[in-house]
This record gives C-alpha cells, structure tokens and sequence, in this order.
C-alpha cells in the first residue's frame, strides 16, 4: 500500500507540476510539502490533506489510498 506522500508525489508528477508549484497553490511551506512526500512527516492534518487534494483536483480518497 502506498503512502500519503507517494500517492502526492505520484499525482503530482502525472500533472507535471513541481513541488514547488503545489506549495505556491496550496499555501504549504516548500519543506512541509517536501517532507510529506518523503515520507518525513507520515500523518498531515486533514487541512492539509484537503489543500493538496484541491490543488491537485482530486479527492482526499486518492491520496489516503
């Protein structure tokens, strides 16, 4: 099963935008977002999670899958 920075990392790249794009459309700092998809910090807050669920125009599902 993946993790929540896995399924970030792999939609990300899918759309093409960088990490740094995300963090400028979600209003996360770039390291917070990085550490998210390395698996640094392992459990965001459920507004963080809906933030980049909104910026990658997915559900809050797709990325806890």
């Amino acid at each position: 099963m993946a993790t929540i920075g896995e399924n970030i990392k792999r939609i990300r790249a899918k759309q093409g935008i960088t990490q740094d794009d995300l963090a400028k459309k979600t209003g996360i700092k770039y390291s917070t977002l990085a550490k998210i998809e390395g698996d640094f910090v392992t459990k965001p807050g459920v507004q963080m999670i809906a933030k980049i669920a909104k910026a990658l125009g997915v559900s809050m599902e797709d990325l806890l899958r």
